[in-house]
């Protein structure tokens, strides 16, 4: 064996030598260099249309999209697969994102839900902060807090949960976890509570003193 030799033989002597008596289904070929891809790629095409007997007005008509007549052979280089790798990749980045957001929705809903339900449950609470002066922002921001927590703690339990799930192999592929993205885990966390308990912590700072006594 030496680096870098060339061997040239007739096709049918590697036939015999590396498929036996079958007919040859592939060859591997390498170019001299990244720049020269696409050249090497039309010399074995025109090497190709020799040996199969493919005419010249059939290969520019296939090549042009002209012709219903496909050639018999295919020629795939290494940058057509990683654009293809590339596009599956971000195809499943994409769909990732739409689960991401929809959990996001229903999460959010959920707090919405439950903030709503503790406004109902501390109404009395409410109405005595109000009677003794506490402004509307106080209120406010008292729901809103409690929201961002609530959110806040939900964020810890799934970094927890995700960073021992990282310690096991899926698919014989070991998850990997970005530094920057447990801060924006939690920052998403946070602004989820926040956006989503609004309209709960309004409700509450909105309501009237004399009927959240009433409720008493």
């Amino acid at each position: 064996y030496v680096q870098n030799s060339e061997v040239v033989a007739p096709i049918t002597r590697v036939q015999r030598s590396y498929t036996g008596f079958s007919a040859l289904t592939a060859l591997l070929a390498s170019a001299k260099s990244a720049a020269g891809v696409t050249a090497a790629q039309g010399e074995l095409g025109v090497e190709l249309h020799q040996l199969l007997g493919v005419s010249a007005t059939t290969a520019a008509a296939s090549e042009s999209g002209s012709s219903s007549t496909s050639l018999p052979y295919t020629i795939t280089n290494a940058s057509t697969l990683l654009s293809t790798a590339e596009a599956s990749a971000t195809s499943f980045t994409v769909l990732l994102a739409a689960v991401a957001a929809i959990s996001l929705l229903v999460g959010g809903i959920g707090v919405t839900n439950v903030m709503l339900v503790t406004v109902t449950e501390r109404t009395r609470e409410i109405g005595i902060r109000k009677a003794l002066g506490a402004a509307r922002r106080a209120i406010l921001g008292q729901f809103l807090t409690e929201a961002a927590t609530l959110t806040l703690v939900g964020g810890l339990l799934g970094v927890i949960a995700a960073v021992i799930g990282s310690r096991f192999e899926i698919n014989g592929t070991t998850p990997v976890i970005m530094a920057f993205s447990i801060p924006l885990a939690l920052g998403v966390s946070v602004a989820i509570g926040v956006f989503f308990g609004v309209y709960p912590a309004a409700r509450a700072a909105t309501m009237r003193p004399i009927q959240a006594l009433r409720a008493i």
